[in-house]
């Protein structure tokens, strides 16, 4: 917890528990000489602990340790001089798959062979990796395992044409994807305007958009996209309720959970049939519902919790829920600052 005195590392260090001293060798900020003295240590398990975990120079003296398993460990530390990995690299004792996958200063020859391994999983953690440039980047793309080409995807540099490729032929939910929150402005206008929606969806996540694209993107034909961009502070109350006019059901819960929903348009949203129980509990923790919205809310068994905890519930719908059978709504009520003071005094011995 770096709390320690600072004479207690020198003790530990020599302490005859290879366990405690294995403790040690995970601390950060160890004194220098702590740090030769534990990667000397006779155990083992102790050295390779130093190794992974150490910041000191000492990596580079431990990349030529006699124990294959130190030597691994050095490769998994970040901080391990580069000339050191490359020399690590040509250990064929070393199975380097994973150790290196989060490095990003290796030359583009030495990823080109990692990322040839037949585990997908390892291909697709050199396939998000930043170092990766653009000629290898496009060989995975390729690659037959779509866990692979979606991690492809997550790479902050992947070209913007291959990314569109990408999604288009894969209907996974995608989260923010790094390109994407990285975009130029006039990359995201472009982005918008294909004809793909899949991409547009991509530009509708992002929460910064400029107010035109933003606006542009809300009266998109796909719903999908529409659902997308609907959470987006800064827009107006005539395109949230032109978004469930046009799509209903499916953009319901995005838009009651716009942070800009007013009070009437949280209602209004209640009162929509069919209902959908996402957009009530949505609604039932909104700062602005309304009581009406939240009486509404009570109705549906997992929107209940929120609405009795919600200020804005009417003091005697609160009051009432004291005595609910599902225990979780009636302790959320008696927390509820809107409780008449002189309900809680009768609650209290």
């Amino acid at each position: 917890e770096g709390r320690g005195h600072p004479e207690w590392p020198r003790l530990l260090a020599a302490h005859p528990d290879a366990e405690i001293r294995w403790k040690l060798a995970s601390c950060p900020g160890l004194p220098p000489d702590v740090v030769d003295l534990l990667a000397a240590d006779p155990d083992g398990d102790v050295v390779e602990e130093v190794a992974r975990r150490t910041e000191s120079p000492v990596t580079a003296r431990l990349a030529r340790h006699p124990d294959p398993r130190v030597r691994i460990a050095v490769a998994f530390n970040p901080t391990t001089p580069l000339e050191a990995v490359l020399a690590l690299a040509e250990d064929p004792e070393l199975p380097l798959q994973w150790a290196l996958s989060e490095r990003t200063d290796l030359p583009q020859a030495l990823y080109a062979r990692l990322a040839a391994d037949p585990n997908d999983g390892v291909r697709a953690a050199y396939a998000r990796n930043p170092g990766v440039g653009q000629e290898l980047i496009r060989v995975l793309a390729a690659d037959p395992e779509i866990q692979v080409r979606r991690a492809v995807a997550e790479h902050p540099h992947v070209p913007l044409d291959l990314l569109a490729e990408l999604v288009v032929g894969d209907r996974a939910a995608w989260n923010a994807l790094p390109r994407i929150s990285a975009a130029t402005p006039a990359e995201l206008a472009e982005l918008a305007g294909s004809r793909h929606a899949a991409v547009r969806m991509l530009v509708a996540q992002r929460r910064d958009l400029p107010p035109q694209l933003r606006d542009a993107l809300a009266v998109d034909p796909d719903a999908s996209v529409v659902r997308a961009v609907a959470r987006h502070p800064g827009l107006s109350e005539e395109l949230l309720r032109a978004m469930v006019a046009r799509h209903g059901v499916q953009v319901l819960a995005a838009v009651a959970a716009n942070p800009d929903a007013s009070g009437p348009l949280l209602e209004y949203l209640t009162q929509h049939r069919p209902g959908v129980r996402k957009a009530l509990k949505e609604v039932a923790k909104h700062p602005r519902a309304t009581g009406p919205a939240l009486l509404a809310c009570l109705s549906d068994r997992t929107s209940r919790p929120l609405a009795a905890a919600h200020p804005a519930l009417p003091p005697e719908a609160i009051t009432g829920l004291l005595a609910d059978e599902d225990h979780r709504v009636a302790e959320e009520a008696a927390g509820n600052p809107s409780l008449p003071r002189a309900v809680m005094l009768e609650l209290v011995p």
